[in-house]
């Protein structure tokens, strides 16, 4: 089947059948742990399964062999001879640093799933890396992570009805800052593409709004730091020639990374999973 050429903020439908797709993960934290957990270990996607782990690091070449082995997968040290392996898609589950040095490699020779989505808040890269994907004909996939809604933006840009989109963020306090704050306490207000910068680690969720919709600099995002909360709120509020939505997700956050929604790993994995899916259901 032709592969379609640019990126995409929810997959598209995409027969595969039941081949089993081989994955190549750049990084091993907390989601490169949860994904090598879930799909080898537990084998929740019976037709996938990581063959690879990158980690360039020097310490790596200590720890990484073993823990590849028990997850049944091969460690790399070097970028070129884990792209020479016969992995379908490369996921990143590191940092925006490892998008920028690893994604144009990447795309010329597999698929791409990025998870630090925050790289495209510079939007030189993001049109450099849909360059590179066209001039490929391989896919870039984002999932769309702790906040639901993409399908709205998405529809209502198309028909280019979609004037103001605003996200507002409340973590609890400790993920966000070291103070000990009694009351509640906005630390950034603002252009998405500037909230990245200072909250690389918690404003995903703004760049992959900002891709589905209006773009980094018109979407704006408040962040809040809210000791009285132990969930990741997102609020959504779009309005437009479609009329308006509002929208609220109330997460809970990882128990292994209070800065990450408990969601977020699962949304990788339905991201994968859709690749092989006959019918994808959403846009």
């Amino acid at each position: 089947m032709a592969k379609a050429k640019g990126f995409y903020c929810i997959l598209t439908i995409k027969a595969k059948g039941l081949i089993q797709i081989k994955i190549g993960i750049i990084g091993k934290g907390n989601l490169g742990t949860y994904l090598l957990q879930k799909i080898n270990k537990e084998q929740l996607l019976p037709n996938i399964k990581i063959i690879a782990i990158l980690d360039e690091r020097e310490k790596a070449r200590v720890e990484l062999p073993a823990f590849a082995d028990t997850y049944g997968c091969q460690a790399f040290f070097d970028l070129d001879s884990f792209l020479q392996t016969d992995i379908d898609i490369v996921v990143e589950c590191s940092n925006i640093e490892a998008v920028k040095k690893y994604a144009l490699d990447a795309i010329a020779k597999k698929d791409l799933m990025i998870i630090s989505i925050g790289a495209f808040a510079d939007p030189d890269f993001g049109n450099l890396l849909k360059q590179a994907a066209q001039n490929s004909g391989n896919r870039i996939y984002l999932p769309s992570g702790a906040i639901g809604g993409l399908d709205v933006l998405k529809a209502a840009k198309l028909a280019g009805g979609l004037d103001s989109v605003t996200l507002t963020t409340r973590k609890p306090a400790h993920s966000l800052t070291a103070e000990k704050i009694t009351a509640e306490q906005m630390l950034f207000e603002g252009p998405a593409r500037d909230a990245i910068e200072q909250f690389p680690k918690n404003a995903n969720v703004a760049i992959v709004l900002s891709l589905a919709g209006i773009g980094v600099e018109e979407t704006r995002v408040r962040i809040i730091a809210d000791p009285a909360v132990t969930q990741n709120i997102h609020h959504v509020a779009a309005k437009g020639a479609f009329g308006e939505f509002e929208m609220t997700i109330k997460n809970n956050p990882s128990p292994d990374n209070p800065k990450t929604s408990h969601i977020t790993g699962s949304s990788i994995l339905t991201a994968l999973a859709n690749i092989s899916n006959a019918v994808v259901v959403g846009s």
